[in-house]
């Protein structure tokens, strides 16, 4: 049976690095057996359908074909559409008027307990954060763009390949899984 995934790719399309044109990535997917293959703007947003259910085995076969057919290695997160839902009900910032100002850093698995301790420790001024197995919600009152709390951080301090999305790519996301 088919199921709806997403694949984030992590760090294409951004200031000239590592460029992939959509419709190419489309295409290159499909070949490889992907179905209904849509992407959502030019960073690296990927939904489609398959009858293969292991999600590393999906992540392993994109990033594969992606170093293949376009020459470099993107760091790749497949997720469920179900896996979108849950991270966004679970947002504790999500009474915050400022969804604007809302990430979610989405975390190829759960950071170690002790590096989770670590970092909680740490205050960065105008920026809250919260981290779970597979997110840390990050609110940023000054924007994402001036933040100290950015993804290279992240997963330095926990050890853990992340991608990072805002909250408008994140509902239009579950948005997307749940059309058809």
């Amino acid at each position: 049976m088919k199921k709806t995934f997403i694949a984030l790719l992590r760090g294409i399309n951004v200031g000239g690095q590592k460029k992939i044109k959509m419709a190419e990535l489309r295409e290159t997917l499909t070949r490889t057996g992907l179905e209904n293959v849509q992407t959502y703007i030019q960073s690296g947003n990927v939904i489609f359908e398959s009858s293969e259910g292991n999600l590393k085995s999906l992540e392993n076969s994109i990033r594969e074909t992606i170093l293949k057919d376009f020459g470099f290695e993107v760091p790749t997160l497949v997720i469920s559409g179900n896996d979108i839902k849950e991270i966004l009900e679970a947002n504790p910032f999500a009474d915050k008027e400022e969804e604007n100002k809302l990430y979610y850093v989405l975390l190829k698995k759960a950071p170690e307990k002790d590096l989770v301790t670590q970092f909680e420790e740490v205050n960065y001024p105008n920026e809250d954060f919260q981290v779970t197995e597979k997110c840390v919600y990050l609110m940023c009152k000054k924007g994402y763009g001036n933040a100290k709390l950015n993804n290279n951080l992240i997963e330095q301090k926990l050890k853990v390949e992340a991608t990072t999305r805002n909250h408008k790519t994140m509902q239009k996301l579950l948005e997307m899984t749940q059309q058809g």
